[in-house]
């Protein structure tokens, strides 16, 4: 299909954007004045994003742009990644510059935070408070999505086919925009009350911040080599598994909350599902945890709880070393990280939904292979919307991007396996990590990783991150793109 994109300069304004927002860490040196010398990493990179985006946008204005689009989701999905490359790229420069971080490094730290996975190869011990607060940023920005921030600054023609491109299915309020500016109020306002709570229990107000952003963005970095494990608070753990909790929530079922509509609540089918997989499996890892290591039950509910959220919001806070674990725990953590949290949440994962109408779906066909009737019954799932039936075509979305997923984990672990020269579980775990975007780590993952190892898991979190399919309908449009421009030349000639 023919569209003349008279207005659209979407290109310039993430440009425009992302170097804005490459700038916002420079804040830090008003309390942190020390850290100057090296604000020209993000100065550079920031103002050629922003010049050349302004000039990509007086381009468009002056001359009408024609393309040949399949679809309106072909045209998402393409911007899409592209505003997402460009911001890993943009992401990734501050290291590049500085030489912190070789280029691929880079671009894997860039990665892991803008999808909010939280797999890191920095060493925070020596990193200073601005490249802290980057990292950080890129977590707390990247769960609200691209996408999500232009659509807070412009709307335009093709505002609501981005919106869920990106992976956004619910709406809020009638009118989009108004959906937008709800979506930041929450996370906002949720931003604020867990960093005064964290400041409240003892953490400094940058640690505060830092660890409020990415505990509500489901991210996971952290400024300490252990993770929230570091504080040996119980009052700060459970603050992050509130935080978690909020982050993983689909945020029409937070609104919900909000207005305090709990009956609607209580009947949201992924939300029962959390809830079931969160007590199910605490009591699992309490069991192997208290029996192979010989931990009392307190430490083992302790530790267990912590890391089930974790692992199951797609957050990827820690407070133990898993590498001692025994292999049920673990297992356990494999099973949450590959399930995910909440359909459009800031986490990753298959997401609660999908594995919920997965199990409708086996429920009904079980019990029509073993009854005598034959009869044709729907089944339903309950939304923050209301009670839903869940048709033939979302069956099929869903099994087939279960099916997707699940072959490109094991693909996935092999890889990893082979190039990691590392067991099975091990492998498995960390790519159920990457893949998931939750970012607990077995060990697999560090400073002194190759680069394939790296290339491979950065794969892992862009493809978790985006929903999959955005990324092959994204690479078609572009494929086809390039193909229209190139015969439309040839004809010119």
């Amino acid at each position: 299909m023919k569209r003349i994109l008279k207005s659209n300069n979407y290109y310039g304004q993430f440009l425009i954007l992302i170097g804005m927002l490459l700038l916002v860490p420079l804040v830090t040196l008003l309390f942190y004045p020390e850290d100057i010398s090296l604000s020209y990493a993000f100065i550079i990179p920031a103002m050629a994003s922003i010049l050349l985006g302004l000039g990509i946008c007086y381009w468009h204005n002056q001359k009408k742009v024609s393309m040949h689009w399949r679809s309106s989701i072909h045209e998402g999905s393409l911007t899409v990644l592209y505003a997402w490359f460009i911001g890993i790229i943009l992401g990734a420069l501050p290291f590049v510059i500085s030489k912190q971080l070789t280029l691929i490094q880079a671009l894997f730290e860039a990665v892991s935070g803008w999808t909010t996975t939280g797999l890191s190869i920095v060493d925070v011990t020596k990193i200073n408070h601005l490249f802290q607060f980057h990292r950080c940023f890129m977590q707390f920005c990247g769960g609200l999505g691209f996408i999500m921030m232009i659509l807070f600054f412009v709307q335009e023609n093709q505002s609501a086919n981005l919106y869920d491109a990106e992976g956004h299915p619910d709406r809020l309020e009638p009118r989009l925009i108004n959906t937008v500016h709800m979506i930041f109020s929450i996370y906002f306002i949720s931003l604020m009350i867990g960093t005064i709570l964290y400041r409240i229990f003892g953490m400094n107000w940058f640690d505060s911040l830092f660890h409020a952003m990415c505990s509500l963005s489901t991210g996971g970095f952290s400024t300490q080599v252990d993770s929230i494990g570091a504080y040996h608070s119980l009052a700060i753990e459970w603050v992050t598994i509130l935080l978690m909790i909020v982050g993983t929530t689909n945020f029409a079922v937070l609104l919900l909350m909000v207005k305090g509509k709990w009956r609607k609540v209580k009947k949201v089918s992924e939300l029962r599902l959390f809830a079931f997989l969160i007590s199910f499996f605490t009591i699992i890892v309490t069991i192997s945890l208290s029996y192979s290591l010989y931990m009392s039950i307190g430490e083992s509910f302790r530790s267990a709880i912590f890391n089930v959220v974790s692992a199951l919001s797609t957050t990827g806070y820690s407070t133990t070393s898993y590498q001692q674990w025994p292999a049920l725990a673990v297992l356990s953590l494999i099973i949450l990280m590959l399930v995910g949290g909440g359909y459009g949440s800031t986490a990753g994962g298959m997401k609660l939904t999908r594995v919920y109408i997965a199990l409708k779906i086996f429920k009904k066909t079980f019990f029509q292979k073993i009854s005598s009737k034959r009869s044709v019954c729907k089944i339903y799932h309950y939304r923050a919307q209301g009670k839903t039936e869940i048709t033939p075509s979302l069956i099929q979305d869903t099994v087939s991007y279960i099916l997707i997923y699940l072959i490109l984990f094991i693909l996935g672990t092999g890889l990893l396996s082979f190039f990691a020269n590392c067991d099975l579980q091990s492998a498995m775990f960390e790519f159920a990590s990457a893949l998931g975007t939750v970012g607990l780590s077995i060990g697999i993952t560090s400073p002194t990783a190759s680069n394939i190892i790296l290339i491979i898991e950065m794969i892992g979190m862009l493809l978790g991150r985006l929903e999959i399919f955005v990324v092959f309908i994204g690479i078609h449009a572009g494929i086809y793109k390039v193909r229209d421009l190139f015969f439309r030349s040839r004809i010119l000639r």
